[in-house]
């Protein structure tokens, strides 16, 4: 049984990758490629690079808000990773009342359209407290009326061997009339898995040729800054000489300056960079290149991004681990196919 896969706000193709290198123990259940949509242009060039070079025009570069889906191809699947921007414990949370927390409503508006077998939504963990949590009750609602079984999940990608600390909340969904119960895999299997960042940063070395590879030039006081700085302290934690301490009132514990720790995953890896939100080596005073924070989402080192530095590494930060989605595919196809896998309970708390 072959998936065709449509995707909305598709992203530089972390969600495609993991999708399309879904692999079970039958061969005859997989996923392809149909149509992708985003509003970025460079991302878009790096979909097309990465995920369907002989196929450049059937990724649609457009405002979601002003694109007709009717132009597009029949599709048997549907992902979403809409906008994260209004449900974001970084951000403000203005959930619903933001200019992208509604944007959601164009997946439901796809499902109702094409009727896929199934979906695949994500969304960062505070989506689920947004608006005092009426935002999240409303999105399952939706997507429950329009025809499908639900079931959401906080997906602790660490947990699942991925070298990074990122939780998402995941909504997968298989249509009411189709006999197939989707179940969360378990995190078991990687239990033995040694996914420090460290590891996946070194081994194999990272040539200095590589794709996307660029370091940041860092300044004289930056530097220093690190220099006192020691791997999981950040700039707040350190003890710093008082003229490199900075000057910010109301600051939250913070990874300004922060340092990986080699012995544990990375934090989460964002599109951030200014004002020292890059993440910084665990031994050299740098900030990491947007190659190795490419290793911490687990993508390979063949894959190309497009664009500016500073774009390349908004795309990576925006990005689903290749790894961790491709383990979630795998279980919607193994569920399709009726190959049983161990699996847990789900839920959507910490």
């Amino acid at each position: 049984m072959e998936f065709r896969l449509g995707e909305l706000f598709c992203g530089p193709g972390g969600i495609a990758w993991g999708a399309t290198n879904a692999q079970i123990g039958n061969p005859d259940f997989r996923i392809v490629h149909q149509w992708a949509n985003d509003y970025d242009g460079d991302t878009c060039e790096t979909y097309r690079k990465n995920i369907c070079p002989n196929a450049p025009e059937t990724v649609y570069h457009a405002d979601i808000r002003k694109f007709d889906l009717t132009q597009l191809a029949p599709i048997d699947a549907l992902a979403f990773g809409f906008p994260c921007n209004d449900y974001s414990i970084v951000g403000e949370q203005k959930g619903m009342d933001g200019t992208f927390g509604p944007l959601y409503s164009y997946g439901v508006k796809a499902l109702k359209l094409f009727q896929p077998k199934w979906f695949l939504a994500e969304n960062v963990g505070g989506l689920r407290t947004a608006n005092e949590g009426k935002a999240f009750t409303k999105i399952l609602e939706e997507l429950a009326g329009a025809g499908y079984k639900i079931t959401p999940h906080l997906y602790k990608f660490e947990e699942y061997g991925i070298p990074q600390a990122r939780h998402r909340l995941i909504i997968v969904g298989i249509r009411n009339d189709i006999d197939v119960e989707y179940h969360i895999p378990s995190t078991a299997p990687y239990k033995g898995v040694d996914n420090t960042c460290k590891t996946a940063i070194e081994v194999p070395p990272i040539p200095d040729d590589a794709l996307n590879n660029e370091r940041t030039r860092q300044s004289e006081i930056v530097v220093k800054r690190l220099q006192h700085i020691l791997p999981g302290q950040n700039a707040f934690t350190a003890n710093l000489p008082e003229e490199l301490q900075l000057n910010v009132s109301g600051a939250k514990i913070s990874q300004i300056y922060k340092r990986l720790d080699p012995t544990k995953p990375a934090y989460t890896v964002t599109g951030s960079g200014g004002g020292g939100t890059h993440i910084y080596h665990w031994e050299e005073p740098r900030a990491l290149t947007n190659r190795e924070r490419a290793r911490l989402q687990t993508f390979p080192d063949t894959y190309h991004f497009m664009g500016s530095k500073e774009s390349v590494r908004k795309q990576i930060g925006m990005a689903v681990p290749c790894l961790g989605a491709k383990i979630i595919f795998e279980a919607i196809l193994n569920s399709f196919a009726g190959i049983p896998y161990e699996s847990v309970e789900p839920k959507t708390t910490e």
